[in-house]
């Protein structure tokens, strides 16, 4: 859908920024609507910006980031890309986190969508600023535009003689027609002066001087906390409750219950008791005084170690088709050899660090969130239903968020705390627990798949068929949902390039019986993990080096079509074909350079060994190879790593390496450690103690990053980093000790 820029005069909305309503103001609207569709138009209460940029008389120049910031650094990213094509001085730009509201479009931050997904809408609206800000100068001095330039916050005469700061031109720029989009001008990529440098991050010193504002940061005059005994199994229920002991404990004020879920469980809260103190420590003393029979409810009979056989067994039969190409029944038959293999991953939590917290108030027909949410609308949406007001009267305020991991795209604390403090008459605060996240949890999804590959009688692959099934996110949202469809296979299976004649990926049926939700890279990381592992396997068995037989599976570089690929249609991130094709090419680049940055030549030496993996997620392309050593007790530990990124453009190399450093971290602490469990419909799992993450024990002594230099469109970074990680660890494994991993987590088959 294309943007046209308008100007914003609306009062309401400028002054809930803190921003002079005599300022230039500018957001881009789809260009559906009618009224925005012509340029020059003032802004209509129905218009909705993907972008928005103000600058005031003083010439200060302000920034809306309508993406929450989780520490990959979308607060010092986004705002740059602006300033640069507008050619203002960061130093006289502020930044302002935007609330919860539509009128900033999609603000999900999920699916490593915030920069590649608005590159061009930021470019665009920093350049429309730029052109009516040089139109207002030519204006004024009597020249052509041509002959004036915008940079260091001033639009330039090119003769050098005469300058004017932006804050002088906003006065006449506010009345002039915004320019149609063919006649704004994006500068050259080599003009883009802080684009693709180093760029310090914007909350820095507030992370390092204890400024910075989390969840569990904000306080509100005779707010209580709350915290809540939720039942054990998901679409449980109370049946009866006694807080006479609870209320006995010194600050704790209120016990409410409440409400438990109906399906689709949506984003609604788990249900409950509350109990609501004056601080922290009394609430959840007075949670563990309540005396509480649960009913469970159908869940109650699911059992995660049956539930894998049955996965596992769904893939051994015929599926429903996802792609196909060529006769694969028949080049399997005709095969010289098959090579099989099944590969299982468990459910996994998000963990972030901060677990989930929300404020609310609600009073006079109005209701204010403060939360750490990674999609605010959501929260929006689901304090509205739960407080019985319309979205209008709804504020949700985004913290800093410590972690998020998709965990934060669900509103189900922020629906507690609002129903909390709506029943509780006071602003509440619901803070959940390290216990409570990891029991609690929207999990990742549990994978089996089992792969299959014909060759020929000289050993060239001829037939690929890839079964996978898994409990799909869609169940969270509809009750009729009995496995995954063919969108759900986008992730690993339908874009992976192969030159190989015949292929085939097919479906199996699995109910989900607990919350199921994206996780960061979602689908890829047990699609990686089987792909990867079996591009291993069938190296070995063909006696080739893995590095080649990659290259060779994949093929030339080339742009793969939809035609090749055995599909009508691909999803590929919600992004076209035609900007973001599966490339062959780009893939191909990541491994060789992976290969080479690790000596791969000598892979297998002085008691360490190489393990190699290439996946293309969210419309980049990631290679990881990681060393294996054994340590004194004979425990496999990741000794280095290395990950080559082609991300396309990037705006911030700095925040790329460390997403890919921190990708590899939080690879390895889902491959080797990562299992949730459920016996009689509870999770297991409680802690860091049994739900065990990377220490810096674990952690591998360098991590070496190399980002590809592009000008291809942005691709996403937060989580590409990830799906290669678990595959090219237990390949190294192999490598080092001749076991193969195929079920997940490591730990269960060898020690580490």
């Amino acid at each position: 859908m294309s943007q046209q820029p308008v100007v914003f005069t609306r009062r309401s909305f400028l002054e809930g920024l803190n921003l002079s309503v005599g300022g230039l103001a500018l957001g881009l609207v789809p260009t559906v609507s009618a009224e925005a569709a012509a340029p020059g138009v003032k802004s209509a209460p129905e218009l909705r910006p993907n972008v928005f940029v103000h600058v005031a008389a003083d010439g200060l120049v302000t920034i809306v980031c309508h993406r929450s910031e989780m520490g990959q650094g979308i607060r010092s990213s986004m705002p740059v890309v602006v300033a640069d094509e507008l050619g203002a001085d960061m130093a006289r730009v502020k930044v302002v986190q935007a609330v919860g509201d539509a009128v900033y479009g999609d603000q999900n931050t999920d699916g490593s969508s915030s920069i590649r997904g608005v590159f061009q809408d930021l470019r665009r609206t920093g350049a429309t600023a730029r052109t009516m800000l040089v139109a207002a100068a030519a204006k004024r001095w009597k020249v052509k535009p041509e002959q004036c330039e915008a940079r260091e916050h001033a639009v330039y005469l090119r003769d050098g003689q005469r300058s004017l700061g932006f804050g002088e031109l906003v006065a006449d720029a506010v009345k002039l027609p915004v320019p149609k989009a063919e006649a704004v001008q994006l500068r050259p990529l080599s003009e883009l002066r802080r684009v693709g440098s180093e760029l310090p991050l914007l909350d820095g010193p507030a992370y390092v001087t204890g400024k910075a504002v989390f969840g569990a940061d904000v306080k509100l005059p005779g707010m209580l906390i709350a915290v809540v005994a939720r039942p054990p199994v998901v679409g449980g229920k109370v049946a009866r409750f006694d807080a006479t002991r609870a209320l006995a404990i010194p600050g704790v004020k209120q016990v409410l219950e409440l409400p438990p879920p109906h399906r689709p469980y949506l984003f609604q809260g788990w249900g409950g008791v509350a109990v609501l103190a004056e601080n922290t420590w009394a609430a959840m003393r007075g949670r563990q005084a309540l005396d509480i029979t649960w009913e469970n409810g159908p869940n109650e009979s699911y059992d995660s170690e049956k539930y894998r056989v049955a996965l596992l067994e769904s893939v051994r039969a015929p599926g429903k088709p996802a792609r196909s190409v060529g006769d694969v029944d028949k080049a399997l038959a005709s095969a010289a050899r098959v090579v099989e293999a099944e590969y299982y991953a468990p459910h996994l939590s998000h963990a972030p660090m901060e677990p989930p917290v929300a404020l609310a108030r609600v009073a006079g027909g109005v209701c204010e969130v403060w939360a750490a949410t990674q999609h605010p609308q959501a929260a929006r949406t689901e304090a509205a239903k739960t407080a019985g007001l319309p979205e209008d009267k709804v504020t949700v305020n985004v913290t800093l968020l410590g972690g998020g991991f998709g965990r934060k795209s669900k509103a189900d604390f922020v629906a507690e705390a609002v129903f909390l403090a709506k029943t509780a008459g006071v602003p509440v605060r619901v803070q959940w627990t390290r216990e409570d996240d990891i029991r609690h949890d929207y999990y990742h999804s549990a994978s089996a798949q089992k792969l299959s590959a014909g060759l020929d009688a000289q050993g060239k692959p001829t037939a690929w068929l890839h079964r996978t099934s898994f409990p799909a996110i869609r169940s969270t949202f509809s009750e009729d949902v009995t496995g995954p469809v063919a969108r759900d296979l986008n992730q690993g299976v339908l874009d992976l390039a192969l030159d190989i004649p015949n292929v085939r990926a097919e479906m199996g049926e699995a109910l989900a019986k607990v919350r199921i939700g994206w996780l960061r890279s979602v689908n890829n990381i047990f699609h990686a993990y089987a792909v990867g592992s079996f591009m291993d396997e069938l190296a070995h068995a063909r006696g080739v080096d893995p590095r080649d037989n990659l290259l060779e599976v994949i093929g030339p570089a080339r742009k793969v079509s939809v035609a090749e690929l055995g599909v009508t249609t691909l999803p590929n991130y919600g992004a076209p074909v035609e900007a973001h094709p599966v490339d062959a090419g780009r893939l191909r680049r990541v491994i060789e350079r992976v290969t080479e940055m690790s000596g791969w030549n000598e892979r297998a030496k002085n008691g360490r060994t190489l393990g190699l993996a290439a996946h293309r997620s969210f419309l980049s392309y990631v290679g990881v190879v990681v060393s294996m050593t054994k340590d004194a007790v004979g425990k496999a530990r990741v000794d280095e790593a290395w990950v080559v990124v082609d991300a396309g453009l990037v705006v911030n190399p700095d925040r790329v390496r460390s997403q890919m450093e921190g990708s590899v971290i939080f690879g390895m602490s889902l491959a080797m450690y990562g299992s949730i469990t459920m016996k009689e419909g509870a999770t297991e799992q409680s802690n860091f103690r049994d739900y065990r993450l990377v220490r810096i024990a674990d952690a591998p002594r360098a991590i070496h990053v190399d980002i590809v230099r592009s000008e291809e469109a942005p691709g996403g970074v937060g989580e590409p980093g990830v799906p290669p990680v678990a595959p090219a660890i237990v390949n190294a494994i192999f490598a080092l000790t001749g076991i193969r991993v195929r079920e997940l987590p490591i730990i269960r088959t060898v020690p580490v």
